[in-house]
């Protein structure tokens, strides 16, 4: 059957004038209205016709035809052409059309003015917002050139006693030179040293503990936890087992990093395996990080993988430690505690007078006198007397008295400050215990004041003696870790009593701890004083050819790099070449690796030295000067800058170059040989193993029913549910 319906219907192009010609911008389409225009025809079967030549249809609807016309006007026979459409049989003129020559429509006299108005406007905001925008950065540089020069300034007032104070630390320094020349610095064995840093901060890692199993079931369980080794040196298994892990919402940052470390020692044996799943996990790394911002890749240890690469870095540069790296960092640590322990330190609170770090500066002016006491050591059945160099404002446990008795002895192999008592002899009067607390101390209404040398009144050339503490004196207690931290004075709680030294923390108890936070950002954010400054640039004087000498250790170029820096380098320069990224600061931001940074600030994962909160806050200053040295980003300082941004604002411009010039000449170095990186990590293999693959088995057993197609095939659930069996002694469905 056939269905008939009306022509379609057409209007004039000028509808409001159909004589008049339709003026037409070159470029442009023509638009034509009608009704029914696709009742009984499609595009297709639609021409349309301008002068003599086509106008091709692009568009076709019920209500619009649109055509393009050829780009120069065609002829219509002596006259305008005109715009005619076909559809079958029927043909609708619409009208002539006239291209307009210039292409542009008229402009009313008032409109061009208006515009020629607002543009001048436009401009003239445009020329005053560069002119504020240089003006602003002429007088950012001349501020930050002031500031250099102010510091400079500063830095020859304060020369004179630098100096002196630099000649007093290098003698110390060759007396210690001549210690650190026999045995050496007290370089940690290596498992101490992987202990501390794979499980920072925590007691009782995977090392120093053995399983705690019944003894009928100890030899299955140890079965269980040896093929569950062999399943990890699956590399599906393994690679799907982190990204399971990772995948959980109750995965958490310290997770990450807790079953990086579990499977760094689980793994140590085979090291080569390790460094390729490595390898393997950078590589989705870096290919989810490409598609987002690369630069991002590497910066925080906040995935599995990039904790592993800290540890694996650690596991190679210890040799260099050992080597290269290890004296240089002891030298400087010596030198900022001799430097720090000749001025007063706040036990309660860990500020002191000498420091790089203004929020642990002592700010108010305390009087002291330096003493010398001669301390009686019992060593084995002599009593050997030995001068020492303390202040009368010291409380009686701060170490300086151990750490000159027992000078270049390993920190824990000498005996705490906690097991020690301090006694007085003096002569007819007889012997006096002294303590930090007892009935003698001064109690002023809240605040209990710490005992001193000065609150007892010895005086300077007195003897005392290093005696066994029998019962530890009641009110005070010490939270102590060992290598790490000063023991911190806690107040007694019973009383209601807060404890104080040298200063009375500012600080309310009652304050919440993020209130406390934002406070004492204010308080570095205030101008700091020039007085203030003054001493911390003379610290900073005294200290810097230590800091010199291990950032130049660090980054020296006159020796092979470490093994594993190339490689790893190698391996980050052929992702950015794989991956199309052709930016040297992504690259560069990449390469510095957290590594050294908290080998800076954490001195005791590598020396067996104590670290105090007052140590810490100078070696805070030296890391993050060194992560500003790594960084691309142009270092400018002004007055609202961070005080260690600008104790060390002349040096860090050289500091970088010493970074560019080390990264440089890896890059253009040859590449490591992939055979020399495996022989070296077989030599550094072996490991006891055991508690690191319980603590493992643990999460896989929270995660145990996760589904994989790929580990179904391998028959990989067959294989973990023979473990599970073993180490559960019960039978598991998966």
């Amino acid at each position: 059957s056939f269905r008939y319906y009306p022509d379609p219907e057409f209007f004039p192009l000028n509808r409001e004038a159909p004589d008049v010609p339709y003026r037409f911008k070159p470029g442009g389409v023509i638009a034509v209205e009608g009704q029914d225009l696709t009742r009984a025809i499609s595009r297709q079967e639609v021409r349309a016709q301008l002068g003599d030549q086509e106008c091709e249809v692009k568009t076709l609807d019920n209500t619009h035809l649109y055509c393009e016309p050829p780009e120069s006007q065609p002829g219509g026979g002596g006259g305008l052409p005109s715009l005619k459409v076909l559809m079958g049989n029927l043909q609708v003129d619409l009208g002539s059309v006239q291209y307009d020559s210039n292409g542009l429509s008229v402009v009313p006299l008032a409109a061009q003015i208006s515009l020629g108005a607002g543009a001048a406007v436009i401009i003239l905001s445009v020329l005053v917002v560069i002119l504020m925008y240089r003006r602003k950065s002429k007088q950012a540089l001349r501020d930050y050139k002031k500031v250099l020069l102010q510091l400079e300034t500063l830095e020859i007032n304060v020369g004179d006693q630098c100096r002196k104070e630099f000649t007093d630390l290098m003698t110390e320094m060759m007396d210690l030179s001549s210690d650190v020349g026999g045995p050496g610095p007290p370089l940690l064995d290596y498992k101490t040293y992987a202990e501390r840093i794979f499980f920072p901060g925590q007691q009782g890692a995977p090392f120093s503990r053995q399983l705690d199993l019944p003894e009928h079931r100890r030899v299955t369980v140890e079965t269980g936890l040896q093929n569950l080794s062999l399943l990890l040196n699956n590399r599906l298994f393994l690679t799907r087992f982190i990204h399971t892990l990772e995948a959980q919402q109750g995965f958490s940052q310290r997770d990450r990093g807790y079953v990086a470390s579990l499977l760094t020692v689980a793994l140590h044996d085979k090291l080569e395996y390790f460094t390729e799943v490595m390898k393997g996990l950078l590589q989705d790394l870096v290919q989810q990080y490409v598609a987002k911002n690369p630069k991002l890749m590497l910066r925080r240890t906040e995935t599995v993988v990039e904790k592993m690469l800290t540890n694996w870095m650690s596991i190679c540069l210890y040799s260099f430690l050992k080597e290269v790296g290890g004296e240089p960092l002891y030298m400087l640590y010596r030198a900022i505690k001799y430097q720090v322990d000749k001025g007063p330190v706040d036990s309660v609170t860990g500020k002191a007078k000498r420091t790089l770090n203004d929020s642990h500066l002592l700010r108010e002016d305390i009087e002291y006198c330096s003493m010398t006491l001669t301390v009686l050591v019992k060593n084995g059945l002599e009593v050997q007397p030995s001068p020492v160099r303390v202040l009368d404002t010291d409380t009686i446990t701060q170490d300086k008295i151990l750490d000159q008795v027992y000078r270049g002895a390993p920190f824990s192999q000498r005996p705490s400050a906690h097991s020690l008592d301090l006694e007085w002899r003096s002569g007819q009067a007889g012997h006096l215990t002294l303590s930090d607390d007892d009935v003698t101390a001064v109690v002023q209404g809240r605040w209990k004041r710490v005992n001193t040398l000065q609150h007892y009144k010895v005086p300077d050339g007195a003897t005392v003696a290093l005696i066994p503490r029998s019962v530890s004196p009641a009110g005070v207690h010490q939270v102590f870790q060992t290598g790490e931290k000063t023991p911190m004075l806690e107040g007694e709680e019973d009383e209601g009593l807060r404890l104080w030294h040298l200063v009375k923390s500012s600080e309310d108890p009652e304050i919440p701890k993020h209130r406390k936070s934002s406070m004492r950002e204010r308080e570095r954010a205030k101008a700091i004083p020039e007085i203030y400054l003054t001493r911390l640039l003379s610290m900073k004087g005294t200290l810097q050819k230590f800091v010199d000498d291990v950032f130049v250790a660090i980054l020296s170029t006159k020796r092979p790099p470490p093994i594993a820096v190339r490689f790893f380098f190698d391996f980050l320069d052929d992702m950015a070449e794989k991956h199309g990224i052709d930016d040297p600061e992504t690259v560069h931001i990449w390469k510095t690796n957290r590594f050294w940074v908290n080998i800076l600030k954490n001195p005791q994962f590598v020396l067996d030295v104590q670290v105090t909160d007052s140590i810490d806050a100078v070696l805070s200053v030296i890391a993050q000067t060194f992560i500003d040295s790594c960084t691309t980003s142009e270092h400018k300082v002004g007055r609202d800058s961070p005080v260690n941004k600008l104790l060390y604002a002349r040096e860090i411009p050289r500091y970088k170059q010493l970074v560019e010039r080390y990264y440089s000449d890896i890059h253009s170095s040859a590449s490591g040989c992939y055979q020399e990186m495996n022989s070296t990590l077989t030599e550094l293999s072996g490991m006891n193993t055991l508690v690191a693959l319980h603590e493992l088995y643990k999460y896989i057993n929270k995660y145990y029913d996760q589904e994989d197609a790929s580990g179904q095939k391998m028959q990989l659930a067959y294989r973990l549910q023979q473990v599970a069996a073993l180490v559960e002694n019960k039978v598991t469905d998966l």
